[in-house]
């Protein structure tokens, strides 16, 4: 599913210069590059493999040595031309560069300056490295995530990198852009991941204010303290996702679940542990697809816990298409949908100065082939 000679998106015509990075950084250009933007990924020398995470799909690469003033004088000749830059950098780096806001905004006012870190540029831990898991762990999400008698479980790195960071990131920039449209004015976004985690938790934290969440796991509404929100185990070692919040939806879950209604009271958290017990039984006594066929198309809020394998085929998700695959891997499609301007994957992941000479020509940098002679920009064509 590409779309490389006709471009689409509701951001087709805007310009995002990616500085080369790992996780949310790149999972930002990705988005950017998937709503229809044209994004140019400045990758760093010495980097010779191709480009086979889904993340790096939908742009150019082009390889500048920013450590030389010659790189950073390129670097900001492209910056001339865009809309958006976005970096990754601990806090003062792209600076020391000499390609920090104020000199980008030195030559394009109107620039938006994404910054993606994990603890924001200012604070204690400002300077000091850190992943996902402590970005979501001081946040009080991670601590959140469990069962009542385990300790706090790892969901990935969706929720800090991909969700509190890139997510937000992106969100920031695109608000940002508008009111640029209106000031003629850039100005930094400084995404944090640490800040954005936080802001994931507004509803638990809202519920916790009032008195209606517990600062326990596994002991609230939708964090398995509930017999009728949690995961159960099928006859064959798969699992059922059951979400029967609401009354009726669970009325149709306990009928479709073979239960006796006098058996299965939800109004009394006395009763809970007997009742989790009975709908464990009951789900040991068929296989996860077996279930599956049951609930399919219910109301009941329940469905059968598939692995990556298996998603793309499920009946509701093959009807979307949210699946598809690029360059031979299965990848989630861009998401979310347009009615008039759908993004599409535009190219493949490239690889490291895969389009070092015609990006840079293509966007009016002066001297390529000088750059290129020198060592200051490396030139990998092969795709285009």
């Amino acid at each position: 599913m590409t779309s490389d000679q006709h471009p689409s998106g509701p951001l087709h015509g805007v310009r995002v210069v990616e500085l080369g990075g790992i996780g949310p950084g790149p999972f930002a250009g990705m988005m950017f590059a998937d709503l229809g933007a044209e994004v140019v990924r400045i990758d760093r020398p010495g980097n010779d493999g191709p480009r086979l995470a889904a993340l790096e799909r939908g742009r150019r690469s082009v390889v500048l040595d920013l450590r030389r003033p010659e790189g950073v004088a390129a670097a900001l000749q492209l910056t001339d031309r865009a809309d958006v830059l976005i970096e990754g950098f601990r806090p003062g780096v792209t600076e020391r560069l000499g390609l920090g806001p104020e000199d980008c905004w030195q030559r394009n006012p109107k620039l938006v300056y994404g910054r993606m870190t994990g603890w924001g540029q200012e604070g204690p831990w400002a300077q000091t490295a850190g992943h996902d898991i402590a970005y979501i762990a001081v946040t009080g999400t991670l601590h959140a995530i469990g069962r009542a008698d385990g300790p706090p479980q790892v969901p990935l790195n969706v929720v800090g990198d991909f969700g509190g960071g890139g997510m937000y990131l992106v969100a920031g920039v695109l608000a940002a852009l508008l009111e640029a449209n209106r000031s003629g004015r850039g100005q930094v976004v400084d995404a944090a991941i640490v800040d954005g985690a936080a802001s994931l938790m507004t509803a638990m934290y809202g519920m916790f204010g009032s008195g209606a969440w517990r600062d326990e796991r596994g002991r609230n509404l939708l964090d398995t303290g509930t017999p009728f929100y949690d995961v159960y185990e099928t006859a064959d070692g798969g699992h059922m996702a059951v979400g029967a919040l609401e009354p009726k939806f669970y009325a149709e879950f306990v009928s479709l679940l073979g239960l006796d209604p006098e058996d299965a009271d939800r109004d009394d958290p006395t009763g809970w542990p007997a009742l989790r017990e009975r709908i464990a039984a009951a789900f040991k006594s068929r296989t996860r697809d077996e279930w599956a066929a049951v609930f399919d198309g219910s109301d009941a809020c329940v469905a059968p816990v598939l692995s990556m394998t298996e998603a793309p085929s499920h009946p509701q998700v093959a009807a979307r298409g949210t699946f598809a695959e690029v360059d031979g891997t299965t990848v989630p499609v861009p998401a979310p949908r347009f009615s008039r301007t759908q993004g599409a994957v535009s190219r493949p992941p490239a690889a490291s100065g895969e389009h070092t000479r015609a990006t840079l020509t293509d966007w009016g940098v002066s001297d390529v082939d000088a750059l290129i002679e020198s060592g200051v920009a490396v030139d990998r064509s092969g795709r285009e």
